[in-house]
């Protein structure tokens, strides 16, 4: 790989996180570019990368289990009436180019890719920005746009018969620790009560670090939020939470979603704090 394939994000010239464009991976794993790793302003790690629970999670990035019958998410597909399958049915996102490239951020240019065809294209917006001297922001923006002459349609596992599991979209991998890590919103506690709901924000708190996730756009926070902790920390937004989501040709999604990445443990004072000034910047 050059370094043009793996821009290192940086903030007040520290960096924070690495952006590989073109891995080298198996189809199972839904080739597609990914952060990794991205580190609190300390330098703890945040994030992980093919771990042994799920070798398809992938740091950062995004990933669609069901766009028209491929798998962009990587490993099992869900098949209704038959549970988790293995299926030849993996697509690729691919990098095309960059069309800004700075320290602190990127515009970049994919093509989602499944059995020869193209099928979305995207734009993908990524700036860090710094908050305080222990707490920086990952401002995360996608575009999918339907580049077939047909409808297609977004699915997840829940809306082909798996309930809670409308994962798809936006999602962070987060650092797997001996004990799970705590999960909070400004009114809620615990991975059962925030799992599924449309909370503002989502607080994924660790040993020595905090993750806050916030979606900035109407859009967004309609997606109810997709959450594990007990199996292994993850925080994504749901596409297609319990029902499909339609692009019509030449039509556009699109998705932004701002993450504090704090050392410490932020109490729900601070993460609202914080994710107010990272949203309005």
């Amino acid at each position: 790989m050059t370094p043009h394939d793996t821009p290192v994000l940086r903030v007040a010239g520290r960096p924070v996180g690495r952006y590989v464009t073109r891995p080298e991976l198996p189809a199972r794993l839904a080739p597609r570019p990914y952060l990794h790793p991205v580190t609190t302003p300390a330098g703890t790690a945040v994030t992980e990368l093919s771990p042994a629970d799920h070798a398809h999670h992938l740091g950062v990035g995004v990933a669609v289990p069901d766009v028209e019958g491929y798998n962009f998410w990587g490993g099992r597909t869900f098949v209704r009436d038959q549970g988790p399958t293995e299926l030849d049915n993996h697509g690729a996102q691919r990098h095309t180019a960059f069309q800004l490239r700075d320290p602190d951020g990127f515009v970049a240019e994919l093509r989602w890719v499944a059995a020869g065809a193209e099928l979305l294209r995207e734009r993908r917006t990524v700036a860090a920005t710094e908050l305080t001297d222990t707490a920086w922001a990952l401002d995360f923006t996608f575009s999918l746009t339907n580049v077939t002459p047909g409808p297609l349609s977004l699915g997840s596992p829940a809306t082909n018969g798996r309930p809670g599991a409308g994962y798809g979209g936006f999602f962070w991998r987060a650092r797997k620790e001996e004990s799970a890590p705590d999960v909070f919103t400004a009114d809620r506690e615990g991975e059962a009560e925030v799992h599924g709901t449309r909370a503002d924000w989502v607080a994924l708190a660790g040993a020595g670090w905090t993750l806050v996730f916030a979606g900035a756009t109407e859009d967004t926070r309609r997606d109810p939020w997709f959450v594990r902790a007990a199996e292994y920390p993850g925080v994504g937004s749901s596409l297609a939470h319990t029902q499909r989501l339609p692009i019509p040709p030449g039509e556009t999604v699109v998705r932004r979603i701002v993450t504090v990445v704090a050392d410490g443990r932020l109490e729900r004072g601070e993460a609202a704090t914080l994710v107010r000034k990272a949203v309005s910047q």
